[in-house]
Protein backbone atom coordinates (compact mmCIF):
# COMPACT_ATOMS: atom_id res chain seq x y z
CA UNK A 1 0.00 0.00 0.00
CA UNK A 2 1.36 3.28 -1.05
CA UNK A 3 1.48 6.45 1.44
CA UNK A 4 0.94 10.40 0.98
CA UNK A 5 4.85 11.73 1.76
CA UNK A 6 5.16 13.40 4.68
CA UNK A 7 5.37 16.60 2.98
CA UNK A 8 1.79 16.25 1.54
CA UNK A 9 -0.43 18.67 4.23
CA UNK A 10 -3.92 17.78 5.19
CA UNK A 11 -5.15 20.95 3.98
CA UNK A 12 -3.36 19.13 0.09
CA UNK A 13 -4.63 15.98 0.98
CA UNK A 14 -8.50 17.52 1.16
CA UNK A 15 -8.09 19.31 -1.76
CA UNK A 16 -7.45 16.43 -3.54
CA UNK A 17 -10.07 14.42 -2.13
CA UNK A 18 -12.19 17.01 -2.64
CA UNK A 19 -11.11 17.08 -6.38
CA UNK A 20 -11.57 13.57 -7.00
CA UNK A 21 -15.25 13.40 -5.84
CA UNK A 22 -16.08 16.41 -7.81
CA UNK A 23 -15.52 14.38 -10.34
CA UNK A 24 -17.14 11.32 -9.29
CA UNK A 25 -20.56 12.55 -8.86
CA UNK A 26 -20.07 14.75 -12.08
CA UNK A 27 -19.29 11.76 -14.04
CA UNK A 28 -22.12 9.79 -12.37
CA UNK A 29 -24.89 12.67 -12.67
CA UNK A 30 -28.00 10.84 -13.49
CA UNK A 31 -31.49 12.32 -13.83
CA UNK A 32 -33.99 10.85 -11.98
CA UNK A 33 -37.56 11.37 -12.15
CA UNK A 34 -40.13 10.12 -9.58
CA UNK A 35 -43.78 9.89 -10.04
CA UNK A 36 -45.70 10.62 -6.76
CA UNK A 37 -48.62 8.11 -6.43
CA UNK A 38 -52.12 9.83 -6.44
CA UNK A 39 -54.52 9.27 -3.24
CA UNK A 40 -58.15 9.12 -2.82
CA UNK A 41 -59.38 12.26 -1.48
CA UNK A 42 -59.63 12.44 2.66
CA UNK A 43 -62.74 13.38 4.48
CA UNK A 44 -61.38 16.70 6.47
CA UNK A 45 -62.93 17.82 9.87
CA UNK A 46 -63.06 20.68 11.70
CA UNK A 47 -64.87 21.19 14.31
CA UNK A 48 -65.51 22.41 18.20
CA UNK A 49 -67.60 23.21 20.85
CA UNK A 50 -66.91 25.28 23.93
CA UNK A 51 -68.67 26.33 26.96
CA UNK A 52 -71.47 28.25 26.47
CA UNK A 53 -71.45 27.92 22.48
CA UNK A 54 -73.05 25.51 20.54
CA UNK A 55 -70.93 23.14 18.46
CA UNK A 56 -69.92 24.17 15.06
CA UNK A 57 -68.37 21.29 12.19
CA UNK A 58 -67.09 22.08 8.99
CA UNK A 59 -66.32 19.51 6.69
CA UNK A 60 -64.01 19.31 3.59
CA UNK A 61 -62.20 16.62 1.94
CA UNK A 62 -58.28 16.88 1.23
CA UNK A 63 -56.33 18.24 -1.62
CA UNK A 64 -53.30 17.06 -3.27
CA UNK A 65 -49.86 18.80 -2.17
CA UNK A 66 -49.00 19.90 -5.23
CA UNK A 67 -53.06 20.74 -6.55
CA UNK A 68 -53.35 24.05 -8.20
CA UNK A 69 -56.24 25.90 -5.81
CA UNK A 70 -58.30 28.83 -5.95
CA UNK A 71 -61.61 30.11 -5.06
CA UNK A 72 -63.55 27.91 -6.84
CA UNK A 73 -61.73 24.76 -5.73
CA UNK A 74 -62.03 26.30 -1.94
CA UNK A 75 -65.60 26.14 -2.46
CA UNK A 76 -66.08 22.92 -3.98
CA UNK A 77 -64.29 21.03 -1.12
CA UNK A 78 -66.83 21.81 1.31
CA UNK A 79 -69.18 18.40 2.53
CA UNK A 80 -72.59 18.82 1.81
CA UNK A 81 -75.98 16.80 3.19
CA UNK A 82 -73.76 14.89 5.75
CA UNK A 83 -75.45 12.98 8.67
CA UNK A 84 -73.82 14.56 12.41
CA UNK A 85 -75.13 14.82 15.72
CA UNK A 86 -73.55 15.62 18.95
CA UNK A 87 -74.38 14.02 22.43
CA UNK A 88 -73.47 14.58 25.79
CA UNK A 89 -74.43 11.31 26.99
CA UNK A 90 -78.14 12.46 27.67
CA UNK A 91 -79.15 14.59 25.12
CA UNK A 92 -78.43 14.14 21.12
CA UNK A 93 -78.67 16.66 18.67
CA UNK A 94 -78.24 16.46 14.86
CA UNK A 95 -76.65 19.36 13.25
CA UNK A 96 -78.04 21.10 10.59
CA UNK A 97 -76.03 22.33 7.19
CA UNK A 98 -75.76 26.72 6.89
CA UNK A 99 -74.60 28.17 3.81
CA UNK A 100 -72.42 30.89 4.19
CA UNK A 101 -72.04 34.03 1.38
CA UNK A 102 -68.42 35.75 1.87
CA UNK A 103 -67.72 39.03 1.26
CA UNK A 104 -65.48 38.11 -1.80
CA UNK A 105 -68.39 36.40 -3.47
CA UNK A 106 -67.22 32.95 -2.85
CA UNK A 107 -69.52 30.52 -0.23
CA UNK A 108 -68.61 28.27 2.60
CA UNK A 109 -70.77 25.82 4.73
CA UNK A 110 -70.70 24.69 8.07
CA UNK A 111 -73.03 22.38 10.57
CA UNK A 112 -74.14 23.59 13.57
CA UNK A 113 -77.57 23.05 15.48
CA UNK A 114 -81.11 23.53 14.45
CA UNK A 115 -82.28 27.18 15.88
CA UNK A 116 -85.41 26.57 14.47
CA UNK A 117 -85.76 23.86 17.15
CA UNK A 118 -85.33 25.62 20.86
CA UNK A 119 -85.95 22.29 23.09
CA UNK A 120 -83.40 21.19 21.56
CA UNK A 121 -80.77 23.48 21.61
CA UNK A 122 -77.76 22.12 22.99
CA UNK A 123 -74.45 24.40 23.99
CA UNK A 124 -71.09 23.18 25.68
CA UNK A 125 -71.28 22.93 29.46
CA UNK A 126 -68.43 22.81 31.65
CA UNK A 127 -66.65 19.02 32.80
CA UNK A 128 -69.00 17.28 29.91
CA UNK A 129 -67.91 15.11 27.27
CA UNK A 130 -68.96 15.17 23.76
CA UNK A 131 -69.27 12.57 21.15
CA UNK A 132 -69.56 12.94 17.34
CA UNK A 133 -70.92 11.15 15.04
CA UNK A 134 -70.70 12.09 11.22
CA UNK A 135 -72.17 9.61 8.46
CA UNK A 136 -71.30 10.45 4.86
CA UNK A 137 -70.39 8.72 1.33
CA UNK A 138 -71.19 5.38 2.83
CA UNK A 139 -68.71 5.77 5.53
CA UNK A 140 -69.19 6.72 9.75
CA UNK A 141 -66.57 9.06 11.32
CA UNK A 142 -66.55 9.25 15.30
CA UNK A 143 -64.99 11.26 18.03
CA UNK A 144 -65.45 12.38 21.56
CA UNK A 145 -64.00 15.25 23.36
CA UNK A 146 -64.29 17.06 26.52
CA UNK A 147 -64.97 20.38 27.96
CA UNK A 148 -62.20 20.98 30.90
CA UNK A 149 -62.74 22.81 33.41
CA UNK A 150 -60.06 25.86 32.27
CA UNK A 151 -57.28 27.77 35.32
CA UNK A 152 -57.18 31.33 34.56
CA UNK A 153 -53.94 33.04 34.83
CA UNK A 154 -52.88 34.44 37.97
CA UNK A 155 -52.12 38.04 36.34
CA UNK A 156 -51.61 39.81 32.73
CA UNK A 157 -49.42 43.12 32.15
CA UNK A 158 -48.09 44.66 28.92
CA UNK A 159 -43.90 45.23 28.97
CA UNK A 160 -41.11 44.84 26.03
CA UNK A 161 -40.67 42.75 24.21
CA UNK A 162 -38.44 40.04 25.86
CA UNK A 163 -37.09 39.04 22.13
CA UNK A 164 -36.81 42.21 21.04
CA UNK A 165 -35.25 42.22 17.09
CA UNK A 166 -33.77 45.35 15.70
CA UNK A 167 -37.45 45.26 13.06
CA UNK A 168 -39.58 44.96 16.42
CA UNK A 169 -41.25 48.51 16.51
CA UNK A 170 -40.26 50.90 19.26
CA UNK A 171 -43.61 50.92 20.48
CA UNK A 172 -44.41 47.69 20.60
CA UNK A 173 -45.59 45.74 23.77
CA UNK A 174 -46.03 41.87 24.90
CA UNK A 175 -48.71 40.48 26.93
CA UNK A 176 -47.03 38.32 29.84
CA UNK A 177 -48.61 36.65 32.57
CA UNK A 178 -48.29 34.79 35.48
CA UNK A 179 -49.91 30.78 35.71
CA UNK A 180 -49.84 28.24 38.80
CA UNK A 181 -50.30 25.61 37.70
CA UNK A 182 -52.84 22.74 39.09
CA UNK A 183 -51.32 19.54 41.14
CA UNK A 184 -53.34 17.46 39.19
CA UNK A 185 -51.33 16.52 35.63
CA UNK A 186 -52.62 16.45 32.65
CA UNK A 187 -53.57 19.68 31.88
CA UNK A 188 -53.25 21.51 28.04
CA UNK A 189 -54.05 24.91 26.91
CA UNK A 190 -54.26 26.71 23.44
CA UNK A 191 -54.57 30.36 23.81
CA UNK A 192 -56.06 32.60 21.22
CA UNK A 193 -55.66 36.98 21.14
CA UNK A 194 -58.28 39.35 19.39
CA UNK A 195 -56.73 42.66 18.61
CA UNK A 196 -59.78 45.49 18.40
CA UNK A 197 -62.95 44.45 16.14
CA UNK A 198 -60.27 41.54 14.62
CA UNK A 199 -61.15 37.85 14.69
CA UNK A 200 -59.30 35.44 17.50
CA UNK A 201 -56.24 34.07 15.96
CA UNK A 202 -54.06 31.05 17.87
CA UNK A 203 -51.22 32.38 19.51
CA UNK A 204 -49.79 29.48 21.08
CA UNK A 205 -50.53 25.80 23.24
CA UNK A 206 -49.27 24.61 26.57
CA UNK A 207 -48.66 21.54 28.54
CA UNK A 208 -47.95 20.80 31.77
CA UNK A 209 -45.92 17.51 31.73
CA UNK A 210 -42.85 19.36 32.62
CA UNK A 211 -44.20 21.93 35.07
CA UNK A 212 -46.99 19.95 36.98
CA UNK A 213 -48.07 21.78 40.52
CA UNK A 214 -45.67 24.90 39.71
CA UNK A 215 -45.95 27.98 39.34
CA UNK A 216 -44.80 29.64 36.37
CA UNK A 217 -43.85 33.34 35.91
CA UNK A 218 -43.38 35.60 32.66
CA UNK A 219 -45.24 33.51 30.53
CA UNK A 220 -45.11 34.94 26.97
CA UNK A 221 -48.12 35.51 25.13
CA UNK A 222 -47.28 36.97 21.88
CA UNK A 223 -49.99 38.18 19.40
CA UNK A 224 -51.94 35.44 17.48
CA UNK A 225 -51.71 35.71 14.08
CA UNK A 226 -53.23 34.18 10.60
CA UNK A 227 -50.49 31.20 10.65
CA UNK A 228 -50.21 29.72 7.14
CA UNK A 229 -47.06 28.74 7.71
CA UNK A 230 -45.27 31.17 5.84
CA UNK A 231 -42.52 34.15 7.34
CA UNK A 232 -44.62 36.18 9.52
CA UNK A 233 -44.47 40.22 10.17
CA UNK A 234 -42.57 40.61 13.62
CA UNK A 235 -44.63 43.44 14.32
CA UNK A 236 -47.02 41.27 14.06
CA UNK A 237 -46.53 39.29 17.52
CA UNK A 238 -47.55 42.09 19.47
CA UNK A 239 -49.47 44.94 20.85
CA UNK A 240 -49.64 48.95 20.51
CA UNK A 241 -51.11 51.77 22.82
CA UNK A 242 -54.52 51.81 22.34
CA UNK A 243 -55.29 48.98 21.46
CA UNK A 244 -58.22 46.47 22.48
CA UNK A 245 -56.92 43.23 23.61
CA UNK A 246 -59.23 39.89 24.41
CA UNK A 247 -57.27 36.90 25.64
CA UNK A 248 -59.14 33.65 25.12
CA UNK A 249 -57.29 31.09 27.62
CA UNK A 250 -58.50 27.25 26.87
CA UNK A 251 -58.09 24.59 28.52
CA UNK A 252 -58.25 21.25 26.12
CA UNK A 253 -57.79 17.43 26.64
CA UNK A 254 -54.89 15.49 25.35
CA UNK A 255 -55.99 14.03 22.51
CA UNK A 256 -56.73 17.99 20.92
CA UNK A 257 -53.60 18.72 22.38
CA UNK A 258 -51.79 16.20 20.14
CA UNK A 259 -53.44 17.26 17.25
CA UNK A 260 -52.90 20.91 17.64
CA UNK A 261 -49.03 20.24 18.66
CA UNK A 262 -48.38 18.18 16.18
CA UNK A 263 -50.09 20.04 13.55
CA UNK A 264 -48.09 23.11 14.71
CA UNK A 265 -44.37 20.93 14.37
CA UNK A 266 -45.93 20.12 10.39
CA UNK A 267 -46.62 23.46 9.72
CA UNK A 268 -43.48 25.24 10.95
CA UNK A 269 -41.26 22.34 8.98
CA UNK A 270 -43.56 22.32 5.76
CA UNK A 271 -41.20 22.74 3.03
CA UNK A 272 -37.65 21.89 4.85
CA UNK A 273 -36.23 19.02 2.62
CA UNK A 274 -33.85 18.10 5.90
CA UNK A 275 -36.94 17.74 8.59
CA UNK A 276 -37.90 14.71 9.70
CA UNK A 277 -41.51 13.29 8.23
CA UNK A 278 -44.49 14.71 11.24
CA UNK A 279 -47.73 12.70 11.02
CA UNK A 280 -50.50 14.72 12.36
CA UNK A 281 -52.65 12.90 15.15
CA UNK A 282 -56.03 12.99 14.44
CA UNK A 283 -58.87 12.21 17.03
CA UNK A 284 -61.17 11.34 14.77
CA UNK A 285 -61.70 7.57 13.17
CA UNK A 286 -62.44 5.52 10.48
CA UNK A 287 -59.41 7.09 8.91
CA UNK A 288 -60.71 10.78 8.86
CA UNK A 289 -58.12 13.88 9.23
CA UNK A 290 -58.88 16.67 11.60
CA UNK A 291 -60.09 17.41 15.30
CA UNK A 292 -63.49 17.43 17.39
CA UNK A 293 -62.13 20.19 20.09
CA UNK A 294 -63.50 21.07 23.42
CA UNK A 295 -62.86 24.07 24.51
CA UNK A 296 -63.31 25.44 28.35
CA UNK A 297 -62.71 28.92 27.82
CA UNK A 298 -62.26 31.76 30.04
CA UNK A 299 -62.10 35.45 28.47
CA UNK A 300 -59.68 38.47 29.75
CA UNK A 301 -60.05 42.12 28.34
CA UNK A 302 -57.43 44.41 28.23
CA UNK A 303 -56.64 48.15 26.77
CA UNK A 304 -52.89 48.88 26.31
CA UNK A 305 -51.64 51.70 27.21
Amino acid sequence: MRHFKDNVSFGQYSGILLLILSCFFTSCEKEIQVTLASTPPQLVVQGSIENGQPPLVFLTTSIGFFSKVDISDIQNIFVHDAVITVSDGTRTTKLREYSIDTANGSRFSVYSVDTSNIANLLLGELGRQYSLTITTGGKTYTSVTTIPFPKALDTLWFGPPSFARPSTPKNALELFGNYTDPDTPGNYVRYFTKRNNDAFYPGGLFSDELVNGKKINNIDLFAGTNDTGSFRDDSLLYFYPGDSVTLKWSEIDKGVYNFWNTYQFALQSGGNPFSSPINVKTNITNGALGVWAGYGTVYSRLLVR
